[in-house]
């Protein structure tokens, strides 16, 4: 009998050591996945070979074009507000994107004697219910956190993150649940 009992733990008492075993080894992988962050040389380098690339080269071009230099002077010219998260005057001039555009819900404003494309994403959700009530020559105020130009596209491209009207919050982008 004292074998038989024997004979079944001894299984048991190796099984639980190679499972142990085997939970230490996984810990130990998952420390070690941690991203290491590029460096500015190699950021560089990355750069250059995409601006030697077919879009790098196509981006150049219009960076140099007259269409080019009128949107790059225009995102500049916001470029202090946006920086800052400061409020921005707008008044909406279409309710609508440029044709073939791509940015989701969005429509056109003009600041400062410019024009924009006030992009807000794509319309999950039924988010922008309270934006669908602006009317064109509606006045109101923009905060952004980004703005961005395109070859695509004959106007800068400024991310909506927060609008106004008289005095009433209509949108304010809620942050991603990772952070970003």
């Amino acid at each position: 009998m004292k074998k038989f009992i024997y004979i079944l733990i001894l299984p048991l008492v190796v099984v639980s050591g190679l499972v142990f075993a085997n939970r230490e080894i996984r810990n130990e992988t998952s420390v070690k996945s941690t991203p290491k962050p590029i460096s500015a040389a190699e950021s560089k380098s990355a750069l250059k070979k995409w601006e030697a690339s077919p879009d790098g080269i196509m981006f150049k071009k219009w960076e140099e074009s007259p269409a080019g230099k009128k949107v790059h002077a225009a995102a500049a010219k916001l470029s202090k507000s946006v920086s800052k998260y400061t409020n921005m005057e707008g008044v909406v001039t279409s309710l609508s994107l440029p044709p073939g555009s791509r940015l989701g819900f969005g429509m056109m404003v003009r600041i400062n004697a410019d024009d924009y494309i006030l992009s807000f994403g794509p319309d999950i959700n039924k988010q922008f219910e309270q934006l669908k009530s602006l009317k064109v020559n509606d006045k109101i105020i923009i905060k952004s956190h980004s703005v961005s130009k395109a070859p695509k596209y004959s106007y800068p491209i400024l991310a909506g993150d927060f609008v106004e009207r008289d005095g009433k919050i209509i949108y304010k982008r809620v942050p991603g649940k990772d952070g970003c």
